[in-house]
């Protein structure tokens, strides 16, 4: 078995800036995804890697082998010591992979449920909002201008694999998204909105989330047709965007369970 050891590879310079810089990732569109849970995700996916690379201690890993059987290519194998120097995580887990970025073909009016998110600037909170829009049904998410990169390693650990179940795009003008999508669009409010659990979900609907501490600007919040508020008997003023966005997916998806039970 042959071990890259060199700290001068190309490849290994290359995966390098991949996985830390985003500017690379946009103008290649091209990622590094890393370990055994989102490779499985994105195989799952019928996605097929352009390339894979394992530790010398991971390629001895039962799973990670079935995994690189899985993909199809013939693995690099990479010093413990070099491969961490890809990785992201603390702690490695073995098994990383260069992918191609999936480009979103299909068009925002034939969507059936999209999130737009204005400003989100943790890539934890973009990963945890594509996790529960992927868990709830969501099939579309367009990120504005300020967004943190959702194929950035934190974003991809905090999505669990959900990326690969949407289709993502990004957009320059959210306010011109938000008319091509063209049906109910809705945006969360701490007070003063309609109470989440009594709006009518179960068409083609549009959700807007905004950025931390600031929220949805005025700009945007004035193109949706209705403002909800999540009911809070606590003593919290809001919530994190993330948690917002699961109750708001998970209440879209409770409606339509429960036509669909009576139909």
């Amino acid at each position: 078995m042959s071990v890259l050891r060199s700290r001068d590879n190309a490849r290994l310079r290359r995966w390098q800036r991949l996985s830390r810089n985003s500017r690379l990732r946009r103008a290649e569109t091209r990622a590094l995804i890393e370990g055994p849970h989102l490779l499985a995700a994105y195989l799952d996916s019928g996605g097929v890697p352009l390339a894979v690379m394992v530790s010398e201690s991971g390629s001895a890993r039962t799973d990670i082998e079935a995994l690189v059987r899985r993909a199809g290519r013939a693995p690099v194998v990479i010093g413990d010591a070099l491969f961490g120097q890809i990785a992201d995580a603390e702690t490695p887990t073995g098994v990383a992979a260069e992918i191609a970025i999936p480009q979103p073909r299909q068009a925002l009016g034939a969507s059936p449920c999209c999130a737009f998110l204005e400003g989100i600037q943790d890539a934890g909170n973009v990963g945890a909002i594509l996790r529960s829009a992927a868990a709830f049904g969501v099939s579309d998410v367009v990120l504005g201008r300020g967004c943190a990169d959702p194929w950035s390693p934190k974003a991809l650990r905090a999505g669990m694999g959900g990326h690969f179940a949407l289709r993502l795009a990004h957009s320059e003008d959210l306010a011109d998204a938000v008319v091509r999508f063209g049906a109910t669009l809705l945006c969360t409010v701490p007070r003063g909105g309609s109470r989440l659990d009594t709006a009518d979900l179960r068409g083609r609907t549009g959700w807007i989330f905004g950025a931390e501490g600031q929220g949805v600007s005025q700009a945007l919040a004035a193109r949706a047709h209705v403002s909800v508020t999540i009911p809070m008997p606590g003593p919290s003023e809001s919530l994190n965007v993330a948690a917002a966005a699961a109750i708001c997916f998970y209440e879209r998806a409770r409606q339509l369970s429960t036509c669909a039970a009576r139909s």
